[in-house]
């Protein structure tokens, strides 16, 4: 009996040797969430004026610093050019995004889906394999309230009123597809009206657009830290917006609040490129970098 159990083994270790070893598992891809409107999806104006999608945006900016430390991240976009807070909740009519399950299928005359769902429905059935979630949102409830250099105040009222609606949904809502763990983290916004202190018609009316921004900012804020998403990225200083500390551009002596706007946007590019509120590529970079501390 004892001959037997031995050469049992005997046989168990040899069969063992010649079957060939189990390739090691897959590593799970680690992914990076980016949310918003046409700043997470790095929208610049082309040669003939046209705002395109790029791959120069903040988000993919932050996703290349982001991979010096975490390998093979991989950023998945769902963000939307012209996404307002009520849009993104799927209600109102300020864009035309498509979503199916989790993905942007892209822009339509027929609205399906929303972010916020697609959004969450990428969250929960990828527990475990989300590093962090940006989101920029609140730009285009107010961007339209300054036509012509002129304030439309009821038009930033409602647009502040949204914010202070949506915001805390929206927050509310990732941070329960999201779960505890997961860092999310929103940005307040810069003032690109700043722009019209070049018109002497207008300077009153830049001046005042950096208060306003303030109060936007302060909406975005509270809605956002108050209901779990705890982590704003303050680009509205990274881009020095209130400082009206004299500087030279282009020979002529402007405030610093007004040279970061020009020289961090297009809102001061010669036509047909300008004046476009969009970021430029040194601007996106800014704010990833503003971003970059809080991941």
């Amino acid at each position: 009996m004892l001959f037997r159990t031995a050469l049992a083994a005997a046989l168990a270790l040899t069969i063992a040797a010649l079957v060939p070893a189990a390739a090691p598992a897959k590593t799970a891809t680690t992914y990076y969430l980016a949310l918003g409107d046409s700043l997470s999806v790095g929208v610049q104006p082309n040669p003939g004026g046209t705002s395109v999608e790029t791959n120069q945006g903040y988000t993919d900016q932050l996703a290349a610093l982001e991979r010096r430390r975490i390998r093979g991240l991989k950023l998945y976009k769902l963000g939307c050019g012209g996404e307002s807070t009520s849009s993104m909740l799927g209600i109102g009519n300020r864009t035309f995004c498509q979503y199916r399950g989790d993905r942007r299928l892209g822009y339509g005359h027929r609205r399906k889906g929303s972010q916020i769902a697609a959004a969450e429905k990428f969250l929960r059935e990828h527990r475990g394999h989300v590093a962090f979630v940006t989101i920029d949102i609140g730009a285009n409830d107010v961007e339209g309230c300054g036509p012509g250099g002129h304030i439309d105040t009821t038009c930033l009222t409602n647009g502040i009123n949204a914010i202070k609606t949506n915001t805390p949904k929206i927050a509310r809502r990732l941070r329960a597809a999201a779960g505890r763990s997961v860092t999310i983290v929103a940005m307040n916004l810069y003032d690109p009206f700043l722009e019209f202190y070049f018109d002497p018609a207008m300077r009153a009316i830049a001046q005042a657009s950096a208060q306003l921004a303030v109060s936007v900012n302060k909406s975005i804020g509270d809605g956002s830290k108050r209901n779990g998403i705890h982590k704003v990225a303050d680009v509205f200083k990274a881009f020095e917006t209130l400082s009206t500390t004299p500087t030279t551009y282009r020979g002529q002596r402007i405030p610093r609040d007004v040279e970061r706007i020009c020289t961090l946007t297009w809102m001061c590019a010669p036509r047909p490129r300008g004046p476009n509120v969009h970021a430029n590529r040194a601007g996106y970079g800014l704010i990833a970098r503003t971003f970059k501390p809080l991941i």
